[in-house]
């Protein structure tokens, strides 16, 4: 079973999807995933954006370390009743309402926040985590990573989980790996927004 590991909402049992559909993220994995991100100093007050949420465990554990709110997207209708679930138990362990969940593809969603020519800028995120189903090809993910790009506060982080196997993802135009971490089978990119021209 899933728990918060640490936090105010730490050691709080969460509820997992059922199947075989998800891959939920280890205990070992997300510890030392939080650890690096504590010690980048970012997660407290930030804007969290959990893609491919599965049971949520990630943002869910960014909301027990003290972010500011954050967002849990899930297609599937079982992992959605999970996600909304969890976020309920995590909420009331805070006494805020910081986790909302929202049901959609992850690409339909990053559109719903992407700036609008001759408007003001769209939603921006701190901290963004994308756990993309294996199936999902290099291709696709590369275009799901413009999309993030679009989205992101000055200063963010985001964090791609995939197999240890799985090559390295191509990074759009304003992104750039800053670090990348193996953990068994399961290998983390890091990576943060340029600016386009930089030095």
């Amino acid at each position: 079973m899933s728990r918060i590991v640490a936090g105010a909402a730490g050691g709080l049992p969460l509820k997992s999807v059922p199947g075989d559909s998800t891959r939920p993220t280890t205990d070992r994995v997300k510890e030392a995933l939080f650890s690096r991100l504590e010690s980048y100093d970012i997660l407290g007050s930030a804007r969290v954006l959990d893609l491919y949420a599965g049971a949520g465990s990630l943002g869910l554990e960014a909301a027990s370390r003290g972010a500011r709110s954050v967002l849990l997207v899930e297609l599937a209708p079982k992992a959605v009743a999970v996600c909304q679930a969890n976020a309920g138990i995590v909420n009331k362990a805070l006494r805020n309402d910081v986790v909302s969940v929202r049901r959609g593809s992850v690409d339909s969603v990053l559109d719903s926040f992407a700036p609008v020519p001759g408007a003001n800028g769209g939603k921006t995120w701190d901290v963004v985590f994308m756990d993309p189903p294996y199936p999902l090809t290099e291709e696709e993910l590369a275009k799901t990573l413009e999309k993030v790009a679009l989205v992101l506060e000055d200063g963010a982080t985001i964090v791609v989980e995939r197999s240890s196997r799985s090559a390295e993802p191509t990074w759009p135009v304003g992104l750039e790996r800053f670090a990348e971490k193996k953990y068994g089978e399961t290998r983390l990119w890091f990576a943060e927004p340029v600016k386009v021209g930089a030095e």
